[in-house]
């Protein structure tokens, strides 16, 4: 599949047959990682993908897709550059020598140069059309091009942008996935493909509408969620985000925060018992709590409860005490949350947090006990509900028996100061738990600055 060219000169017959007289050990071969010898490239037109600044992706992992920690052998000087449509989603590999990088694009991968090439005309409607069967959600006026520099459409002179919902099942949406599955193994971190005829999994696709000065519309896929709706009794369901991604031009301009958006809206309109995402990274969770904060700090029934926490905090020397509290919402406003925002519980709580130090304004004054409720949950976190220092503590001990699982245990009692010295093992604990404490204190600052922000910038559109 893709182009192949052969760099090795073809030299005398005569001369080769002398070489093979010869006897010897060739070079050990030590083969070269696919991620320092491929370069793929996101093209939208064919002036794109002749021009050398081309969108350059960076995937997650190349290596993951070769055996033997990623590298390929047999193959001196290998090269490999593959370009994706994002117009129709079809690749192209020019390749040095030979390789099998089709077992990355599959059926996506076209034959020939030319053929490529012909895709950004002959397929330039697969969007529009394949979207034609599903349900548009949401629709968004944008002011000005949205796209990169480079983009064929950056005259065009209006740009909207529409959130269409699609079932997996149906064929349109199976057809469309099953081209998007190259970009999703090498952007999605640990990702692995959805089952396209499950009928359960749904596609939310963020679509760039822009008409040129012709007159006509282009339709453009710029990001998309996989979303499983599973049964919940006795009649309702529940939304598991299992896979999102916006192609790497349109990031970082608010486009991942619009599908959770057009998410949440969904979850509230269809009243399913909640929405929860597969094993979030850190990037996506950092945008999901700013997102859910935000829509907190609106949502009347948990002020009450807010405001106590926050008062509570405010009266000081927490982190002077032998049991601090954890200050955590009562069960109602949980539940309030779960029934009326569809958020779970464990993000609520995340964000809990956020909004506790959003109510500190100014926060300087109470950061020690602020740190010292965080420190708190932490370590019940990870240690459990006997983490405190009126709980159990285990101290290993040496044994002829089994040095390796031998220990005592003892509890000490309420503000009992424990006599027993800390080892090594202890220390590192406690030093990593500080870390953490460290860095989830980083973490809410950061959100509480960008939903200031955002909450400024909203109040300010709307007056």
């Amino acid at each position: 599949m893709g182009q192949i060219k052969n760099n090795q000169s073809h030299s005398d017959p005569n001369d080769q047959t002398k070489k093979r007289r010869r006897v010897g050990f060739s070079a050990v071969d030590s083969g070269v990682e696919a991620k320092d010898c491929i370069k793929i490239f996101l093209v939208s037109s064919k002036e794109e993908f002749h021009a050398p600044e081309s969108f350059v992706l960076d995937p997650v992992d190349l290596n993951s897709f070769f055996d033997d920690e990623g590298k390929i052998y047999g193959y001196e000087g290998l090269k490999i550059s593959i370009w994706v449509s994002s117009v129709s989603f079809h690749a192209y590999a020019d390749i040095t020598f030979q390789s099998s990088s089709d077992r990355i694009f599959a059926e996506t991968l076209v034959e020939s140069k030319d053929e490529f090439l012909q895709t950004f005309s002959s397929d330039k409607d697969f969007v529009r059309t394949t979207i034609s069967s599903g349900e548009v959600l949401k629709h968004k006026n944008f002011n000005g091009h949205t796209g990169d520099s480079n983009n064929r459409l950056a005259n065009s002179a209006t740009s909207d942008i529409e959130a269409v919902r699609m079932v997996v099942g149906n064929m349109a949406a199976g057809h469309l996935y099953s081209r998007l599955i190259p970009l999703v193994l090498l952007l999605v971190d640990g990702s692995s493909p959805i089952d396209v005829i499950d009928p359960c999994w749904e596609l939310y696709l963020i679509i760039q509408k822009e008409t040129d000065l012709q007159g006509e519309i282009q339709c453009r896929l710029i990001g998309f969620t996989a979303v499983y709706r599973f049964y919940h009794y006795p009649d309702s369901s529940r939304l598991r985000l299992g896979q999102i991604l916006v192609l790497p031009p349109y990031q970082h301009k608010g486009y991942g925060r619009y599908i959770l958006e057009v998410l949440n809206e969904v979850a509230i309109s269809e009243n399913v018992f909640d929405l929860t995402v597969e094993e979030p990274l850190d990037h996506f969770q950092h945008v999901r709590a700013c997102v859910d904060t935000s829509r907190l700090l609106r949502f009347d029934p948990i002020q009450h409860s807010l405001k106590v926490a926050v008062s509570l905090l405010k009266q000081g020397k927490l982190s002077k005490k032998t049991n601090n509290p954890r200050l955590m919402p009562p069960p109602s406003a949980v539940n309030d949350v779960r029934k009326s925002l569809k958020i779970n519980k464990k993000q609520f709580l995340q964000c809990w947090e956020v909004l506790i130090y959003l109510g500190l304004n100014p926060s300087d004054k109470h950061m020690d006990d602020f740190v010292s409720i965080i420190s708190n949950r932490v370590k019940y976190d990870i240690l459990g509900k006997d983490s405190g220092n009126s709980g159990k503590q285990l101290i290993e001990v040496p044994s002829d028996f089994d040095p390796e699982t031998s220990f005592v245990m003892f509890r000490s009692e309420a503000n009992e100061v424990s006599t027993v010295p800390m080892d090594d093992n202890q220390r590192n604990q406690e030093e990593q738990l500080q870390k953490l404490v460290q860095e989830r204190v980083k973490e809410i600052q950061l959100i509480a600055e960008k939903v200031t922000r955002h909450l400024k910038t909203s109040d300010a559109a709307v007056n």
